[in-house]
This record gives C-alpha cells, structure tokens and sequence, in this order.
C-alpha cells in the first residue's frame, strides 16, 4: 500500500513534515507528536485510549553509562493531548528482568508496584497496566490503539480467520486476556513465532504496530487500519445493509431534540437515584442507524467487546420502550412507564455484579445505566460530569462502528460476562477510581445564569463554574456571551441568547440546559435594568420594561424551572439578585424600588410554596455595585448622582463611604453570596442575604 497521503480513505492522514521536522531527532518530541495526530481521530483511538511509546538511548544517572530509556504514556493519559508530563521513563533492562520475578496471572497486580522500581525518569507519571506490553516487544516505536475497524475485527467470531485474509501472514493474533504482564509476555511469544510480522491484533481488544522510526510507526498503523476498513466497507456493500435493515423511522432533527429535552430531566432523575448526574445527547445517523435497527433488541443485551468502552458505558445499555411518536409531555405519565424499565436494570446490574464478584471485589458501584437508548431519538448518557458523560457517549459510538463492521464480517461477539467484571472490578481500577480528586461543591449540578453577559451575572456564572458547576450563560446580546465564554472548555459552560420577558426565550434558554447537561439544578435570575427617576417623570414605559424584565422574568424562569426541577426529583436552588432599594425607601425610584421589592416578595412566596419539593429560594441584596456593573454604564448612574447631589465620578467614593464597612463592592463579593446559599447554606431558603458593606436601614431585621 502507498504511503502517501491521498492513498488512504478511511483514516485521516494528518503528519505535517514541516512541523515534525522542528523537532530534529528528538524522538521523544516525535513520539509525542505522532501520539497527538492518532489521537485527534476518534474513531482510532477514543479519549484516554489506547497507548503510545518509544524507546531511546540515555545516560544514566548513576553510572553515565548510554542505556535503553521507554517513553510511555502514564496511567490515565490521552494520546491525543499527550505531552512530556504525561508520559513515564523507565529502564527498558530493568522492566524485562521483571520476567524472572513473575509468578502468573495470580501475580499481575503486584507486577504494576514493581513498574515503580523500573523509572529512570523521577517526573513520570505513574505507570500504566500497558507498560509491560510496550516493554517486551523490541520496536523503538510502537502505537497501542484502539480503532474502531481493527476491533471489529477482533470482535467478530472468527477473528483469528478474518486476520490472516486480510493482513495474509503479516500480522500476528492472540486470543482475548485482560491486560497486564502475561499479556506482554504473549505479544513477545506472537513476535517469536511470527518473525517479520508488522503488527498484531489483540482478541476483542485492539492492535500492536510498530516501526523504526515514529514516521514508520505512524504510517504502519495507518495502513493496518486502512487495510481493515477497506475489508469491512467491501463486507457492507456486499450485505447491502447493516444491523438488518431500519425498523423504526426517526424524528426529524428538530423534534427530536424537543423530544430529547423533555425527556432529558425525568431520565437525569431515574439516572440520579444513588449521585445526581450530568446528562448529554447524541442523534448523530451512526447512532440512529443502530437504535432504529432491527438487530438492536439482539445486540444491545450483548454488550460490549472492548475493555476501554464497557470501564465507561457499564456492560450494557438500557433500550426504552417508547415509541418517538409517543406524548411524553405528561411527566407523571411518562415517569410511571420509565420507572419499572430502570428498576429492572438495576436489579439484573445487581444480579450480574453477585454471580461475577470474587472475594476480594470492591462494593457494588452505582447499578444505573450510562448509555440510555431512544428508537427513533437518539442516545442519553449520564456521568458524574460532563467529560465523563460525553466520553461515554463517544465510547459507545465506537462500540456501534465495531458492531457494525464484525456484523458485516461475520457475527459480532462481546466479552464473557466474567471477563468484564474482572476488568469492571479490577482492583488496580478501583485504586485510581480512589485516587481521583475530590468532587468541587457544584459539581454535577447545572446552573442557569440571566445577564451572564457582564457585570454581577458573568461573576456569578465564573463563581459556580469554578466550584465545579456546568452553567448556562444567558443574556440578550450574544456578543456579550460569546466574549462571556470563551474562556470555557465545552464541558464546563454553554451559553444562549434569551430575554426574560418572552416565554418562548426563556424555554429556549432552558432547553438548552437540557440538551447539554441534562436539567437545571440552580437557576440565577441576573438579568436586569436600572432607572432612576421621580414619580413625575416616570413613564408607563418605564414601569412596564421593569416589571416585565426583574419582576415577570424572575416568575416565567421560576416557573419554568421549578417544572424541570421537579421532573428530575433532585430539589434545586433559585436565587432572586434584588437590590437594597426593595427593602428602603429613597427618593426618585418609585419604579425600580417597586419591582425590587416584588423580586423579594416573589421569593417568600415560592419558598413557601416549593419547601415540599425541596426547591430552596433566596435572595441576594447587592448595592452600590458601581465597579464592572452594566446597569451603572448609562441613565441610572446619572439618575443616582442627581438625587444624591452629587457628580457621577463621585459615586463610588460615596457608596463606599455610605456603609458601615466602609468597603467598595464588587460583582464578585454578590457571586460569593450566591455560592454561599447554593453551596454551603443548604438548609436555608426565604431569606436575604444583604452584600452590600453594611446599610442598616437595610437590615431585614
């Protein structure tokens, strides 16, 4: 096969000689390198899978003698954003001499401890199960990948066949084995038998490559994994169709994602019966060809083949019965028919967990699904957080295009069901699970930000963002929130343009939240205008635009969210951000004052009305926020300025002097308050809380 880069169709081809020839001969830096370039391409390596590694000369430390260093990627990496930090040194002799300590299967955990004793680089990362794999096999360069044609492959029921007529005798086999050093040591026996051999594929697994330089690596995965989808894309056209053809009809792209965003919350609540989760969607065609088939009922329950896509999907999915055409807009109704479909998933995970568990088992983890399929809809997969569940969502799709192809193949085969627990419930995963950080205050909940565009509402969508929160930053002008948001990973915050005086806006605002996160947990009303005049000069305008946007707003978004809180059943937080003017009387402000006090009435109210649901409402006071806030950039400061007889650059020397503190407020001091009825004050609702230094004709008492 050529290696140039029109040759290949199916894969991309993305080495750039100018950028990998700034590296010179640092083959470290190529390594990484090409380690970014396979990895940007999901469909041959998801996120943190698959392995990458290279070998080089360098000096020990000790003897200064030249010595054989492997550059490996480190437990929990991704190729795809691999760097130097990432990866682990380790004395190419010293993991081999392993070999004369191993003591079988029985012995693999303790194999992983004595990587430890193999580093020559002390700022590595911690080994990785794979070490061993790379170690024993002599390539200087060597990919560990996991592409969706090569594992179809491995997944068909005659892998072993399907191998040897497409590679002929170039490539080498081994039957499924959890990975580890045994594992290695087969690789190396394969090599043995099967000199000259450019590569192996792995059972139910993936592919070893490797090449003399990382060019030759790179371009030797390529070609393998071309040959196989080349293979498969002959083996498709020839069946005519896959996973036997459609059987149900999908919604159009439009009602689907309405229907998905009613849905998403009652799902998010059933999903969340043990930790809340995160939600996201897929309806993608790779998805809906394989929900709406008529081999999903045979081929769901399988589960899937590749370790790294069960360790995030869990072994199988749950399919609902639900037609896409059916009314779900009844939530109760619609509840009722999931609830018992969830229950019995829970109770055949725990059956699946009691026949497989071994002595030595961790606990049963949360038995919930992560993968959530819809006929004719699309796919649902709920986390502990965003990554985590859209990683998920990435992974299954994998396991679709693997089902595909050793479909079109032959027959598609999973993992026996003991084989997956034992990598589900490995020991060695339950100890990174156990040393993964610990959760931010917000985390796995999801927060709707009005006037996130600047001044108090972007610092308090930043404030529950940083404490862990995914928020949905909503203003009226869409450049605001672009700027807003930038800075955001798409895992952590979305934004959409919505003005609360409209009904519509405010459920497009909403619906969003849904499709991108799963529900709504807190909601922030910011959003708002300021105008400052006396009764006589007060137009109905006027009255009208701050009654419609801080009073009707604040009513329309409580009402709407409190549906989708008590959809998902997990309570939720709504904090009003009213104003030291509700609560004193000055002078020129009959119409603001009025519909800050309405704010803070409102909230009494619901706190009243919602305490069953245990939805909590508060309210945060601010004043004299001059600094970074955009109701003080027009009328309104000129409007204070006059009735206090003063200049408008004197008002923040006069707000700060005015309180008892003495203290400039800033938008950050009200997003402190907001984190601390949402994050900390967690048996308070109906109250004020006043950030504003200290006013105490203010004081709510």
């Amino acid at each position: 096969m050529s290696t140039k880069p029109n040759a290949f169709k199916y894969v991309n081809y993305l080495w750039d000689d100018k950028k990998a020839n700034e590296f010179g001969d640092d083959q470290v830096s190529l390594f990484l390198y090409r380690s970014n370039m396979l990895g940007s391409d999901l469909r041959i390596t998801n996120y943190g899978g698959g392995n990458t590694s290279c070998k080089t000369i360098e000096k020990d430390p000790l003897t200064n003698e030249e010595v054989e260093v492997m550059w490996i990627k480190g437990s929990g990496g991704d190729i795809g954003t691999l760097d130097k930090s990432g990866i682990a040194g380790l004395y190419t002799a010293r993991l081999r001499s392993l070999k004369n300590v191993y003591q079988g299967l029985d012995d693999e955990d303790r194999m992983v401890g004595l990587f430890n004793h193999c580093i020559y680089d002390l700022d590595s990362r911690a080994p990785s199960i794979d070490t061993p794999l790379h170690g024993l096999l002599p390539f200087k360069h060597i990919d560990h990948l996991h592409p969706d044609a090569l594992i179809a492959v491995a997944a068909a029921k005659d892998s072993k066949k399907v191998t040897k007529e497409i590679w002929g005798g170039t490539m080498g086999w081994v039957p499924w084995q959890r990975p580890g050093f045994d594992l290695g040591l087969q690789l190396e026996k394969c090599l043995e038998e099967n000199p000259g051999i450019r590569g192996i594929v792995l059972g139910s697994h993936g592919l070893f490559t490797w090449g003399d330089t990382s060019y030759d690596c790179y371009i030797n995965s390529l070609e393998v994994i071309e040959m196989a989808s080349e293979y498969i894309a002959k083996k498709i056209k020839e069946k005519g169709s896959v996973f036997g053809g459609a059987k149900v009809k999908s919604l159009q792209s439009d009602e689907r994602k309405e229907k998905a965003a009613q849905l998403m919350p009652l799902l998010r609540g059933l999903c969340s019966s043990e930790s809340r989760m995160i939600g996201h969607f897929n309806d993608s065609d790779t998805v809906l060809e394989y929900i709406n088939s008529n081999d999903l009922e045979r081929l769901a329950p399988m589960g899937t083949s590749c370790p790294d896509h069960f360790l995030r999907t869990k072994i199988q999915p749950l399919v609902l019965d639900l037609n896409p055409n059916e009314d779900i807009a009844d939530s109760e109704k619609t509840l009722n028919k999931l609830k018992p479909a969830f229950e019995q998933y829970r109770k055949e995970y725990e059956a699946y967990y009691n026949s497989c568990k071994r002595d030595n088992s961790p606990a049963m983890r949360d038995p919930n699904p992560v993968i959530i399929l819809y006929p004719g809809v699309g796919m649902f997969s709920f986390a502990k957080n965003k990554q985590t569940t859209r990683v998920a969502s990435e992974f299954y799709i994998n396991a679709i295009n693997v089902m595909r192809g050793a479909e079109a193949i032959s027959a598609y085969t999973s993992l026996p069901r003991q084989e997956a627990f034992d990598i589900e419930y490995w020991l060695l995963e339950e100890a990174k699970l156990q040393r993964m950080p610990k959760e931010k205050p917000l985390s796995r909940k999801v927060a709707l930000v009005t006037g996130a565009g600047g001044g108090i509402g972007k610092a308090i969508a930043d404030k529950l963002a940083e404490e862990g929160a995914n928020v949905v930053f909503t203003d009226v002008a869409e450049n605001r929130l672009q700027e807003a948001v930038q800075s955001y990973k798409k895992d952590t915050a979305a934004y959409e343009v919505c003005d609360v005086t409209k009904t519509e806006s405010i459920q497009n605002a909403y619906k969003k939240a849904c499709l991108e996160f799963g529900g709504v947990d807190i909601v922030i009303h910011s959003a708002g205008l300021a105008i400052s005049k006396p009764l006589a000069e007060t137009s109905e305008s006027d009255w009208d635009i701050l009654q419609n946007v801080l009073v009707k707003g604040q009513f329309e978004l409580a009402k709407q969210g409190v549906e989708i809180m008590r959809k998902q059943g997990q309570g939720g937080d709504f904090i009003s951000i009213a104003s030291k003017n509700g609560l004193v009387a000055g002078p020129n402000n009959v119409g603001y004052g009025t519909a800050k006090a309405a704010q803070q009435h409102m909230v009494r109210l619901l706190a009243s009305e919602l305490a069953s649901d245990k939805i909590r409402v508060n309210t945060v006071n601010p004043d004299g926020v001059i600094v970074g806030s955009k109701i003080w950039e027009g009328d309104w400061a000129e409007g204070r300025a006059k009735a206090y007889g003063i200049t408008v650059e004197e008002l923040p020397a006069h707000y700060a002097k005015r309180n008892l503190l003495n203290e400039i407020i800033y938008p950050e001091d009200i997003a402190n308050g907001v984190f601390a009825l949402v994050g900390l004050l967690d048996k308070s609702t109906g109250n004020i809380i006043n950030v504003d230094g200290g006013m105490a004709n203010a004081f709510v008492r």
